[in-house]
């Protein structure tokens, strides 16, 4: 607001750089623009402060649809004080000369008609969808409508207010309708959830069953190759049996042959001597023949006392002599 200061006679204004203070006086224009600031006569003035800045207005009203379904339109309007003169000159922008406040309530006022206007403009755009082409496509053609409507608006116009921007933040049925309208995309949407989680779960399942089947199959081919192992190692020991037989077959014939040959060679020199001892005895009876048989007696006491065991004393008997005196005595 604008800062007054007053003095004796005369007083003092100054007023911001985004406020257009006008200065009336006598029916005459003395000062106009955004941050003035100049001495005045407060029995002969006029102030009027038109804020030349952006404001932002919120929206929020109810409309209904084609189908009797009531829905609530939040938006916001930005618009600045295009003409501040003009606007100075429609409505009451005054300032009160003790303070520096407004009068009126101008900003209200612009307000009121904003939101009257935008309200119209939805409402006749609204009234031709239905409840399901209000939520699809209702907040771009609202906005659009609103827009247009304001730009067009001659009441605006010919009060120095310009629209900047409109926007439409939502659009929104009652509570309950809100809810039945969820309930399908919220059943697709759990629908869409169990089917994905429904084929998670399959493709796990197939992919433990490809596994299972992996694992079996390394089974299979582990159990084959032990197979193969185990036959091998028989066929390893059967053919190590069977040269070990044929080892020890030769190894027994080797030392049959061998013991064989011994025998023949003991038979061999057996009979070798055998006819040397026949030959021998043969001589011997032969020189024994001719021997007188007393010495051949003689000859077989001492070979009879060679092998008799060592005497220690012998006894003669008178019968013992005379026994062999009387052998003696037949020869």
């Amino acid at each position: 607001m604008a800062e007054i200061r007053r003095y004796p006679f005369v007083w003092h204004v100054r007023s911001g750089t985004t406020d257009h203070l006008v200065h009336v006086s006598r029916g005459r224009t003395v000062h106009s623009g955004p941050g003035q600031a100049f001495w005045f006569r407060p029995l002969s003035a006029a102030l009027s402060e038109v804020p030349i800045d952006d404001r932002e207005l919120g929206l929020l009203f109810h409309a209904r649809t084609a189908d009797f379904q009531d829905v609530t339109v939040q938006a916001t309007v930005a618009y600045r004080m295009a003409d501040p003169d003009l606007a100075a000159r429609r409505l009451d922008f005054g300032l009160e000369l003790k303070n520096g406040k407004w009068r009126g309530r101008p900003l209200e006022q612009i307000a009121q008609m904003l939101t009257e206007a935008s309200q119209q403009h939805a409402l006749d755009l609204l009234a031709g969808f239905s409840l399901n082409q209000a939520l699809t496509r209702g907040m771009a053609a609202t906005r659009d409508r609103i827009a247009q409507g304001l730009h067009q608006d001659d009441r605006l116009a010919q009060t120095g207010v310009e629209v900047v921007d409109v926007r439409v933040v939502a659009l929104r049925p009652e509570a309950d309708v809100e809810r039945a309208l969820q309930t399908p995309a919220r059943e697709q949407v759990q629908q869409d959830a169990d089917k994905a989680t429904y084929e998670r779960r399959a493709l796990a399942v197939e992919r433990e069953r490809a596994i299972s089947e992996n694992e079996l199959q390394s089974q299979i081919e582990l159990a084959t190759r032990e197979e193969q192992l185990v036959t091998q190692r028989g066929a390893n020991e059967r053919r190590r049996a069977t040269e070990a037989a044929a080892a020890g077959r030769i190894e027994t014939q080797a030392k049959a042959e061998q013991t064989k040959a011994l025998a023949d060679a003991r038979a061999e020199t057996t009979r070798l001597v055998g006819a040397a001892e026949a030959e021998t005895e043969a001589a011997k009876m032969a020189v024994y023949a001719d021997i007188d048989r007393n010495v051949l007696l003689a000859l077989a006491a001492r070979e009879a006392a060679a092998h008799l065991p060592q005497i220690g004393s012998l006894t003669l008997t008178p019968d013992a002599i005379t026994s062999a005196l009387a052998a003696l005595a037949d020869r």
